[in-house]
């Protein structure tokens, strides 16, 4: 088969071994659409190898078919159009995943609006929902909001009745992320996001994929009981952190991963996935939001595009052009 391989510092579409045998439990898939998230450039500069077992394939999510099932797997068969969340080797002409990180598409979306679906909608639920431990009314700040996972979880703040605040870094990134459904927000080039957010009533969750340089301000604008989420690194990985006001506040400092969790934990995300979103999906309560897409041959475009932080939303390889 074919498959992105990184060549020195250059991504190429060549022809490699295919992958092995299913195990059990497991299922293969004719790859359409994949998607491209931040920690595939993270992977190819190697601060983000993938799990032990796992493909070295960039990708961690796809939208396809299923050409094969192994032992075991019941509620999927050959031919059943999906999506499915990966610990790698999504940029590739098949691969093999368990059945448990798979779904099949929401009613009357395609094969291309269901590519970007799987991560962004992972992520932003477990840690919104499961790490975060929302409650009704609670009031989230949202980091980075125009990305992919923060597009989503805007609009899954929307739907369940949660306030939020962004961040972003563009005066139309902002008006996007309001036009989803944000409360407020801030362009990170005016400066400091602190006193915005006070003046808007603080938050009581803050999803922060940037860490150490939002540290301090984050403490800040975190009320009592609050929690901060940590799912990424991209303002460094080291920072003083005030702990007398962790304790008088009784904040909370939660890091929290996705890739390396396992099949069964990822199935149990996507089993809230089915029940809660994919219904709002299917009435167009909740939408997938693309920002562009590439050919699979024009992958290396499509990082440059997410590492000059263009995108507002997702942004999508086409493998093999099928919807």
């Amino acid at each position: 088969m074919h498959a992105i391989t990184i060549d020195g510092e250059r991504l190429r579409w060549r022809e490699i071994s295919g992958p092995g045998p299913l195990e059990s439990g497991q299922v293969r898939i004719r790859v359409a659409w994949a998607g491209v998230n931040r920690a595939d450039l993270m992977q190819r500069a190697g601060h983000y190898p993938p799990p032990p077992g796992a493909s070295g394939t960039l990708g961690l999510e796809v939208s396809g078919t299923v050409t094969e099932t192994g032992p075991g797997v019941e509620r999927l068969r050959a031919g059943d159009k999906v999506c499915a969340l990966l610990a790698g080797g999504g940029y590739a002409e098949e691969v093999g995943v368990d059945a448990r990180q798979v779904l099949p598409l929401p009613a009357g979306l395609d094969l291309r609006q269901s590519a970007a679906l799987p991560e962004v909608y992972a992520t932003a639920w477990l840690n919104l929902f499961m790490e975060g431990a929302l409650t009704t009314g609670e009031r989230v700040l949202l980091h980075a909001g125009a990305s992919g996972v923060g597009t989503a979880a805007i609009q899954l703040c929307r739907a369940f009745g949660h306030p939020c605040f962004v961040t972003v870094g563009s005066a139309e990134k902002l008006a996007a992320c309001r036009a989803l459904g944000a409360e407020a927000g801030w362009n990170r080039h005016d400066g400091s996001f602190v006193e915005a957010v006070k003046a808007w009533g603080g938050a009581d969750m803050i999803l922060d994929p940037v860490g150490a340089s939002y540290l301090a301000d984050n403490q800040q604008v975190l009320n009592a009981d609050g929690r901060l989420v940590l799912i990424g690194l991209m303002g460094g990985r080291r920072a003083e952190l005030d702990l007398g006001r962790m304790l008088m506040k009784r904040q909370r400092l939660i890091g929290s991963t996705l890739r390396a969790k396992s099949p069964a934990a990822k199935g149990a995300i996507l089993d809230a996935l089915l029940a809660h979103v994919w219904p709002r999906l299917a009435s167009g309560e909740l939408e997938p939001l693309i920002d562009r897409t590439w050919p699979i041959t024009e992958a290396e475009a499509a990082h440059e595009h997410v590492r000059r932080d263009a995108n507002i939303g997702k942004v999508l390889l086409s493998v093999s052009g099928e919807d």
